[in-house]
């Protein structure tokens, strides 16, 4: 993953509750493994017809919103089913970092592990965010201070620490795991010499 610590620019305002991952990745794109090529999956249904037509005046085909790495909504986002798909076209569309008052947790994990930075803020701020957002005034996130930023005006959020040290590093589960290879390689060897049956019992010799 790549490393998160700084985003500031214009983000795209969607003062819409519920959005679900169905409509962040449509059922027809999940026939596919890879995390690339599903920027046109982000809101298919809204932003096409049909045919494919694309549909004029969404946010997100809407300049400058088109070129946005933040994305502004409403509550609950990513309620639904847990395709991670809908992390990826997220991504893949352009955004680093998406801002709502609450996330449903599996579409949470997903983002965090795939890099994409959930932030819960108050209700409240992200109303003030979110008209913010549409004047096109710009924002900020800082993961390192753990805040957000918009016209000198400073709105902390929380984070898990290990999850903000993943983001922060830009390693993820798996990452952390070989990194601690050579300790558990250590562990093991130790135990081995203080307790030698451990490794008959385990190789079943």
């Amino acid at each position: 993953m790549t490393p998160f610590r700084r985003v500031s620019g214009l983000a795209a305002p969607m003062p819409v509750a519920n959005i679900d991952t169905d409509q962040l990745a449509p059922k027809q794109f999940l026939t596919t493994t890879e995390r690339t090529g599903l920027a046109k999956a982000l809101f298919h249904d809204q932003r096409f017809d049909a045919d494919g037509t694309p549909k004029p005046g969404f946010v997100l085909d809407t300049p400058p919103f088109d070129t946005a790495t933040i994305l502004i909504a409403g509550n609950n986002f990513g309620c639904g089913s847990s395709r991670e798909h809908a992390v990826w076209a997220l991504c893949d569309f352009g955004f680093c970092a998406v801002i709502a008052p609450s996330f449903a947790d599996i579409f949470y994990n997903n983002a965090v592990n795939n890099g994409l930075l959930a932030v819960s803020l108050d209700a409240a701020v992200v109303e003030l965010l979110l008209a913010g957002a549409a004047a096109q005034h710009e924002v900020a996130i800082d993961l390192e201070a753990q805040v957000v930023e918009m016209l000198g005006n400073q709105y902390g959020f929380v984070i898990d620490p290990a999850i903000r040290a993943r983001l922060l590093s830009g390693m993820d589960m798996i990452d952390e795991a070989l990194a601690r290879l050579p300790a558990v390689r250590d562990r093991e060897q130790a135990l081995g010499q203080a307790m030698p049956w451990l490794g008959s019992v385990r190789t079943g010799a």
